[in-house]
């Protein structure tokens, strides 16, 4: 059998991903080849022949794209940080927009004390941050808590092959983020909380990837946006140590008034708005204060 280029088989997969209305078609095209032949993105012209079984199969792959089937679900691989997560149908697919999250996340435990720094990840998902980090740091202390069985197992199967690779181990929780009782054992030890939750308004316009794969629970919060985020502050204000730091990703559209949450209580001080690299609104990070209580009760 002839080898076929697969340059030229590439070029037709952009024709057709873009047909489809794909958001990055040759980006598409080029992931999904590299994924085929198994070599990364940017060393497929080291791949200039392929077997016509490789065409084929990378074809069934493009036409699944074309549908509009997200490119992770395909692939089954989603990135964070240094690691690669497992993802598929019931777990929301972390998005590039998160890493801005991770590196301020990352940067921040950089300054923490030297004793081993503890973590809470709300609303984990696949378990993306919360492993990232613990990837990163593996002298930190991980908790995760996700609320949904389907994405818990996502996430349980990624900690699970991450301490494989010899990671340290996260700890998971199935909880909900805006119950005052949850993790009662976590007041006031927290050094560091992300939180990548639903936040999406209802109603909002969305790409098919997202609107017919995305689980519903994992992107919608609300009218506003804000039906988990703000409930979910007062348990941050409690988890947290004085000195500890949050970060909360949020809608483009409600920015303000989750900084706003957080300026109009006494326990958070440092609250600043981050930009993603598209410039638009995308996570808030504020600082753990002592109220006037607080630091009279303090040595």
């Amino acid at each position: 059998m002839t080898r076929q280029p697969l340059r030229l088989a590439i070029l037709d997969a952009t024709r057709a991903l873009e047909d489809a209305g794909v958001p990055s078609p040759r980006t598409d095209a080029e992931l999904l080849a590299a994924h085929v032949v198994g070599v990364e993105r940017g060393r497929l012209g080291l791949v200039p022949l392929v077997d016509p079984d490789v065409i084929a199969t990378y074809r069934d792959l493009v036409a699944q794209r074309a549908k509009r089937i997200p490119l992770q679900h395909i692939t089954g691989i989603a990135s964070m940080g240094e690691i690669d997560l497992a993802v598929g149908p019931g777990v929301f697919v972390p998005r590039p927009e998160t890493e801005l999250l991770l590196a301020w996340a990352l940067a921040v435990l950089e300054s923490t004390p030297t004793r081993p720094p503890v973590v809470l990840d709300l609303c984990t998902g696949s378990g993306a941050l919360a492993l990232a980090i613990a990837h990163a740091r593996p002298d930190a202390v991980v908790h995760a808590v996700e609320l949904e069985s389907k994405a818990l197992a996502w996430a349980r199967r990624n900690a699970d092959a991450r301490s494989a690779r010899g990671d340290t181990p996260i700890v998971l929780h199935q909880g909900d983020v805006t119950v005052r009782t949850l993790l009662p054992e976590l007041e006031g030890g927290v050094d560091l909380i992300v939180s990548n939750p639903p936040y999406i308004p209802e109603g909002a316009p969305l790409d098919a990837e997202v609107a017919e794969h995305d689980p519903h629970s994992a992107l919608f919060g609300g009218s506003d946006g804000l039906s988990v985020i703000t409930p979910m502050v007062a348990n941050i204000a409690r988890w947290l140590r004085i000195g500890g730091a949050l970060a909360i990703e949020h809608d483009d559209s409600n920015g303000g008034q989750v900084a706003a949450l957080l300026r109009e209580r006494r326990v958070f001080g440092e609250v600043a708005e981050h930009d993603d690299l598209a410039g638009k609104p995308r996570f808030v990070v504020a600082r753990r204060v002592a109220t006037a209580a607080e630091a009279a009760r303090r040595p």
